[in-house]
């Protein structure tokens, strides 16, 4: 009997969910879309300078802001990918204080989808045998084999991609308070 493949079961639950879903939702996001502020308070993604750069706040407010899908965009681009890209598959360092936050919803659409690769390519390259070892301190469960970590990284990519869906829904249908 052949060996199950985890590794590619693991990569191609976001590749389905990308070539299927996401990728045709994110098609066509204007600008106007990408910072719309469906409530007073928003977070978003604001100039700073000749730069851009993410609300956030240390703890949280409770309760948690409502985000905009440039803030939903730069937490998936940051903090979901990019700083586990950095921390596991040797990607430069990335951290929220100092990313380069798309200023337009084109080059977030470009930095997604080069985050994203560099993660798949890095899944690819655990094999098996790279997904049973332990994620390291880099994470908050040092000892929690990759394949933990995948999994939580492809529910987050699901998560908060539906979540840009529908603030999408809402602008396009007009949604008002």
């Amino acid at each position: 009997m052949d060996r199950f493949d985890w590794n590619r079961t693991l990569r191609e639950q976001w590749e389905w969910h990308w070539d299927n879903q996401v990728r045709e939702r994110l098609e066509g996001l204007t600008d106007d879309e990408y910072f719309w502020e469906p409530v007073p308070g928003a977070w978003n993604v604001r100039p700073r300078g000749a730069d851009w750069t993410i609300d956030f706040a240390f703890p949280q407010p409770d309760p948690a802001p409502v985000t905009t899908i440039a803030w939903r965009l730069g937490h998936v681009i940051v903090g979901v990918l990019a700083v586990r890209n950095a921390a596991h598959f040797g990607a430069a360092p990335a951290s929220y204080e100092d990313w380069p936050y798309a200023g337009n919803a084109a080059l977030a659409r470009k930095q997604l989808e080069e985050q994203l690769d560099l993660w798949m390519a890095g899944v690819r390259a655990l094999g098996e045998d790279g997904l049973r070892r332990p994620c390291g301190p880099a994470e908050p469960y040092p000892d929690a084999p990759m394949a933990t970590l995948v999994l939580h990284i492809h529910r987050e990519l699901i998560h908060h991609l539906s979540e840009v869906a529908l603030l999408r829904d809402l602008y396009l249908r007009g949604a008002t308070r």
